[in-house]
């Protein structure tokens, strides 16, 4: 397995496009074609960290916070940040991080702790916004259930609980094709009408590309037509923090008790 088949499949699970704008998640440093031998999980990620991935034999580090969260100029000794990154290179260690994008991320740090807590019924506190799109394409009627299910594989479809979500109406294509074309049904030069069925769905912004890609792979119109409309919907699938209900009701004091017993911070402040 190369590092960069785990950065990939961080990126699926952890899309970096949820991060907020000052953040720097995702790659840090490193050759995504290394081959992967073992990871190390961190918060942060210092010159100590670096030694002891090494000293334990793991080519990859995994953090919550970046390392270069700010550009740098230079990559020496002049700052921890560049010490860290000219460590990592030299001694061949890949350095990934997760910073907003796993605190946004459906089931990311906020949910999880919710979890801890013992909350139920949680929901994202603060949805993100324009992160969705609505992808609109029209299909023969007999090839309908091949399109829509690869575009729902690539991701699209999904609504809080439910997934596979769309939406098909039937109508009637026309086309008249070139001398240069290559019409899967009806002859060039010739007008040309089709029963087919209109297929929308809803998918967020960053999985367009891999979308957009499966319905041009199973589509069997030489130019499928598709249309994308960016929406401005809450999207309540990703966002910072979460709420839910207690199992038992209790005053704020008893909250921040069960808070302390949970997490055991040094301190805790209720502003």
């Amino acid at each position: 397995m190369k590092t960069g088949d785990i950065l990939r499949y961080l990126d699926r699970q952890i899309p970096p496009a949820l991060q907020e704008s000052y953040d720097n998640s995702g790659l840090q440093a490193g050759n995504p074609d290394d081959e992967a031998v073992a990871a190390l999980l961190t918060i942060d990620v210092t010159e100590d960290v670096v030694d002891e991935a090494f000293k334990h034999g793991c080519n990859i580090i995994i953090s919550h916070h970046p390392v270069i969260f700010f550009p740098l100029k230079r990559v020496s000794t002049g700052t921890p940040a560049e010490r860290i990154v000219m460590s990592a290179l030299q001694k061949g260690i890949t350095i990934y991080s997760a910073h907003t994008s796993l605190d946004s991320v459906h089931g990311g740090v906020s949910f999880g702790m919710a979890g801890r807590l013992g909350l139920k019924d949680v929901e994202v506190l603060s949805p993100v916004r324009d992160k969705l799109v609505k992808l609109v394409t029209f299909v023969p009627h007999d090839h309908l259930d091949r399109v829509r299910d690869a575009i729902f594989s690539a991701g699209a479809g999904h609504i809080g609980n439910y997934d596979r979500c769309g939406f098909h109406a039937e109508g009637s294509g026309s086309f008249r094709g070139s001398d240069e074309s290559s019409p899967f049904v009806g002859e060039k030069g010739e007008m040309h009408s089709e029963p087919e069925a209109r297929f929308e769905t809803i998918l967020p912004s960053f999985l367009t590309g891999q979308v957009v890609k499966a319905l041009l792979t199973v589509h069997p119109y030489e130019e499928p037509a598709f249309d994308l409309y960016p929406l401005l919907n809450e999207w309540k699938g990703a966002g910072l923090g979460c709420v839910g209900t207690l199992e038992n009701e209790m005053d704020e004091k008893s909250f921040l008790g069960l808070c302390k017993k949970t997490f055991s911070p040094c301190c805790l402040r209720d502003r």
